[in-house]
């Protein structure tokens, strides 16, 4: 038991409430490989294929009568349930077809060990940036960080800070990171030491771990726990996090929730009561101001276990208690409750509880978006009417109004506003700055940047301010949602009421414009910087430079450098990266490169980077490798680079020097990048090459970009027609992805479009596929890959398997639309059937001129 290993004894004292009155409770905690539950239900909607046909759809396939299937359309429909394949039996073409109707539907010291850097020098894992401008988050906040160079001279350093200043303008979110060189240390170190030698190590650099990395050192003890599955190695991960909460007591460090939060969520989660009153005595000992928020957790902590006992007497003291010293508590409870959405008990105490008088606006807005679940109408009209009679926080009524209108589910967008709207004219007050913004973020998150500008617009008419946060929490929305020519819009409104924006603004504006090949309109708007007082930046320049670059426009590249130095604006590291990757030939490599460290500017990883994906392009592979000999790259980017070569050798047919440099990296204990490990996997595509392809999908443990590797390893089976192999690695997806089926038939329409598309000899292979897929892994087949299976024995003109292939979209339960009507009419007619082609023909909608063509097509090509 983990609170045996905690304080080498039991206790079987059987207290009351464990906050109020310190004392522990006895309560058997549970098994941690029992209580691990966390399944996440993801459901696809269905979509019906039904007629009218889909005029694209039927476009492509009346090109493709001859040789290979339709464009793989997207399809929705759920994998059902298991059915066993139907042999047809009837003893004619025309008799096997069910023509009913009713089917027919649709923070350094000065120096530090040598040993530390041979020990990190694998680095850590994660993924390589885009060298074309987009990185992910992670990836962001990284770049937000000093790196650790001991030996550095201040000038240097002082180069590197300004090089980091440039690097974050071209970010879409601006925060100070508080995770410092150390800090990176710290997670670098316990992944690949442990957590107690990560500590040893933290001492033979001469300096005391701080909070942070201590935080740090418990948060990755926590986290391991959470996600193993051995209940032995979970408490021991537990043990370990407490050695390290107990070295930071003896050393008078402060217990705050940052610290101690995490160790509660846990012990809440895993249902630990007894060790969840040990911790809080601990806790409340050393930090006695930590009782209110510990009240919080000690309510989660009843409701996760079901104890309504424990609930009930918790929320009887807040009925009893006089709101004196303990009201904060109070507040804690409530937040639980809300949190929990335990209706019966927030109605009972909002009914003797005075929020106005609560110390956390946050709590009051936690509580209206409470409501707003569980669609308590009255109740929050009420408390509304409370806030707007009362003097303290009457100005934030808007803002718990936005609070309770985003938390009713089930609400589209535009209902969302229309209740936030409705509610201010109901109670006649005037929307605030921070209600309007706080729908604007809420639009952003949906995608729905139109609804977004609206309130944008709305504001400016109300002559309220609108904060540059919510100006690029739009633009940011617009590139994800793709919606690039909504910056004319947004770019006419900060013209229109004189908005403020920054640099980083326009920066992302160009880009935007760039995306959808508006350099015009993009140029215009750096001719416009001088109107707002701002200043052109390289960043601005990037985002047109690497717009010509990704339509492989060297020339209009180049053009941008120009415009660049007649703006006397200095180019940074990322466009020396766009210039170097972009390279034709290794004499304009040499000259960027030299022009790079003549100019003083830090030679970065993405620097790096790009000489070996240039090299590689213009054939020099050795110059490629030999990039990784330069003494000036950092130890933590060392395995990012040598996965980049890795990836550009493989991409450019050097797999022999890719997979040695692969094995080096295995053989000095370093991990390859996901990318370059699904570049290997995609130029693995010759015969026998199946022993290296299941290796190198161990290698991948991002759970989306196994999906990939493993998708891609799958089709290689199909090609090649190792069905066994395919087979294993599908019932590895159904396992992972259970409850998602739409990833689940994403995978199967992509294995039977390349059935269809390829030789009439892997039609039994697809026959067998369905037959496996059915009988072995319990699933249905959706309807495209009954329709792609139709295509593969019209192209092998195989009457008999069509008719099988027909019956099982009855077994299915999918109803004949006009799609599979004209397949099965190819199949027949292609097969010499013509009597049954000719009932068939006479089944099938003809109103759309499109499925009129198709039907002629069919005709003249098998006539």
């Amino acid at each position: 038991m983990l609170l045996q290993r905690l304080r080498g004894k039991r206790t079987h004292s059987t207290p009351k409430a464990i906050i109020r009155n310190q004392m522990p409770a006895s309560s058997k905690a549970k098994s941690l490989s029992s209580l691990v539950r966390s399944a996440i239900k993801s459901k696809a909607s269905s979509i019906s294929l039904a007629s009218p046909a889909d005029d694209a759809t039927l476009k492509h396939f009346a090109s493709s009568l001859d040789s290979s299937p339709p464009s793989k359309p997207k399809s929705k429909k759920s994998i059902k349930s298991n059915k066993s394949l139907s042999e047809p039996t009837a003893p004619s073409a025309v008799a096997s077809l069910n023509l009913d109707p009713a089917w027919a539907s649709e923070d350094l010291t000065n120096e530090v060990p040598g040993e530390i850097f041979s020990i990190l020098s694998g680095g850590s894992s994660s993924n390589s940036p885009d060298l074309q401008g987009t990185e992910d988050e992670k990836s962001m906040e990284k770049a937000l960080e000093l790196p650790w160079f001991p030996d550095m001279s201040h000038s240097v350093l002082s180069m590197r800070r300004k090089e980091i200043t440039r690097e974050r303008k071209q970010k879409w979110i601006f925060k100070s990171s508080q995770v410092n060189r150390f800090g990176r240390l710290v997670n670098m170190c316990a992944d690949r030491l442990g957590t107690h030698t990560t500590i040893q190590v933290f001492d033979k650099l001469g300096r005391e771990s701080g909070v942070k990395e201590y935080n740090a050192l418990i948060k990755i003890c926590i986290e391991r726990a959470r996600s193993s599955a051995d209940e032995d190695v979970g408490l021991e991960q537990i043990h370990m996090a407490f050695q390290i909460f107990k070295s930071m007591k003896e050393q008078g460090f402060p217990l705050e929730e940052e610290t101690y939060g995490q160790f509660l969520a846990y012990l809440v989660d895993m249902g630990m009561t007894e060790e969840f009153q040990f911790f809080c005595g601990v806790i409340k000992a050393e930090n006695p101001s930590s009782v209110a928020r510990l009240g919080y957790y000690e309510m989660l902590l009843w409701i996760r276990v079901d104890d309504e006992e424990k609930i009930q007497e918790l929320c009887n003291y807040i009925v009893s208690d006089d709101g004196g010293t303990m009201s904060i508590l109070q507040e804690n409870y409530l937040l639980a409750l809300c949190e929990s959405d335990r209706k019966e008990e927030i109605l009972q105490l909002l009914e003797i509880m005075d929020i106005t008088q609560f110390s956390s606006l946050d709590f009051v807005a936690s509580i209206f978006r409470c409501l707003g679940r569980l669609l308590l109408e009255s109740y929050a009209e009420k408390l509304l009417l409370s806030f707007k009679g009362c003097d303290r926080a009457a100005e934030n009524i808007t803002n718990f109004i936005s609070s309770y209108v985003v938390g009713i589910p089930n609400l589209a967008v535009e209902d969302v506003i229309s209740n936030f709207k409705n509610w201010h004219t109901k109670l006649e007050v005037t929307p605030s700055s921070a209600g309007y913004e706080k729908l604007i973020m809420y639009c952003c998150e949906s995608l729905k940047v139109h609804a977004a500008l609206e309130m944008v617009e709305e504001m400016c008419e109300l002559g309220l301010t609108v904060s540059i946060g919510a100006l690029h929490s739009i633009l940011r929305a617009s590139d994800e949602s793709c919606d690039f020519n909504l910056v004319h819009q947004m770019y006419s409104m900060i013209c229109r009421y004189k908005l403020k924006p920054n640099g980083e603004t326009f920066r992302s504006m160009i880009s935007l414009c760039v995306k959808m090949k508006d350099y015009g309109g993009a140029y215009d708007m750096l001719s416009d910087l001088e109107k707002m007082n701002l200043t052109p930046t390289a960043s601005m320049y990037n985002a047109i430079m690497v717009g010509f670059f990704r339509e492989k426009n060297i020339y209009g590249g180049l053009r941008v450098l120009k415009q660049m130095k007649e703006a006397d604006v200095q180019p940074d590291s990322q466009t020396f990266s766009y210039l170097i990757s972009n390279c034709e030939s290794e004499e304009d490599i040499n000259k960027y490169y030299e022009e790079l460290k003549r100019s003083g500017i830090q030679v970065t990883k993405q620097i790096f980077m790009a000489l070996v994906n240039a090299y590689a392009t213009c054939g020099q592979f050795e110059k490629a490798k030999q990039v990784l000999l330069d003494k000036g790259i950092p130890v933590k980017c060392l395995n990012e680079i040598k996965s980049v070569l890795v990836q550009s050798l493989a991409s450019h047919g050097q797999l022999c020097d890719a997979f040695s440099v692969y094995e080096e990296m295995k053989q000095a204990g370093c991990s390859l990048e996901p990318k370059a490990v699904i570049s290997l996997i995609e130029h693995l595509q010759s015969d026998e090459e199946l022993s290296r392809l299941l290796p190198l999908l161990d290698e991948l443990d991002d759970p989306d970009y196994w999906f990939e590797g493993c998708l891609r390893t799958i089709l290689y089976c199909v090609r090649y027609k190792h069905l066994r192999p395919a087979l294993n690695l599908l019932k590895q997806l159904r396992d992972k992805f259970c409850t998602d089926e739409l990833a689940l038939e994403v995978i199967f329409n992509q294995v039977f479009v390349l059935i269809a598309e390829s030789e009439s000899t892997h039609l039994q292979l697809g026959l067998d596929l369905l037959h496996a897929i059915k009988n072995e892994l319990g699933l249905t087949p959706s309807r495209k890959c009954l329709d792609f299976l139709l295509h593969a024995c019209a192209n092998a003109k195989d009457l008999r398997n069509s008719l099988l292939i027909w019956k099982e979209y009855e077994a299915a339960g999918l109803p004949y639309n006009t799609l599979s009507f004209i397949r099965m009419y190819q199949a027949l007619l292609a097969a010499g059937d013509r009597k049954a082609s000719k009932i068939l023909l006479s089944k099938i909608p003809k109103d759309d001129p499109h499925v009129r063509t198709i039907i002629k097509a069919c005709k003249t090509i098998y006539s």
